[in-house]
């Protein structure tokens, strides 16, 4: 393996943490050299508790922000279309029970015997020999069954015409 040579060809390229100066000599203090802090100057230079927002924290923040508000509105069009599948799954259930029930009203079609109670109940079909008997009720016929008696009807003998004329006339002054 060859050594890695400086740009101007003079040796092994040297690294190290430590800056070095024009003449080599490094350029790192000694620890006793360096400067010391004393803790009443750290004080004054920072504020305890007080943070700055930095320049890559405000465009972080920025960019956060354009991604929510991008992604609101896809989100907010996926909510609605799930609402709608929710809605058509439901109405494809309601739509699947009908056709049971309607399948089950055919099959009641295909027995012969519900045919014929059919013919008779909605027809009024009857076999030979056999007498129909339709009952008839008129309604004052129905209210005495039931226990009611029937207001008589006024009978005047004025014409249908005055009669008329006195209900509109009536109406009329209703109303003032």
């Amino acid at each position: 393996m060859t050594q890695r040579r400086t740009p101007s060809g003079q040796g092994p390229a040297r690294r190290s943490g430590a800056r070095t100066t024009r003449d080599g000599r490094s350029a790192a203090r000694p620890a006793t050299a360096r400067r010391t802090v004393s803790a009443g100057a750290a004080a004054r230079t920072t504020a305890k508790g007080q943070r700055r927002l930095t320049g890559r924290a405000v465009i972080l923040l920025v960019v956060l922000i354009a991604l929510a508000l991008a992604y609101v509105y896809p989100l907010r069009v996926y909510f609605g279309q799930q609402d709608e599948i929710s809605a058509i799954q439901a109405d494809q259930a309601r739509q699947r029970a009908h056709i049971a029930e309607l399948e089950q009203t055919r099959q009641k079609w295909d027995d012969p015997e519900y045919v014929r109670i059919q013919a008779r109940r909605r027809l009024f079909y009857v076999r030979p020999g056999e007498v129909p008997l339709v009952p008839i009720w008129a309604p004052e016929w129905a209210a005495r069954e039931a226990g009611v008696q029937p207001e008589p009807a006024e009978n005047s003998d004025r014409p249908w015409y005055e009669t008329l004329w006195g209900s509109v006339g009536a109406a009329g002054s209703e109303q003032n």
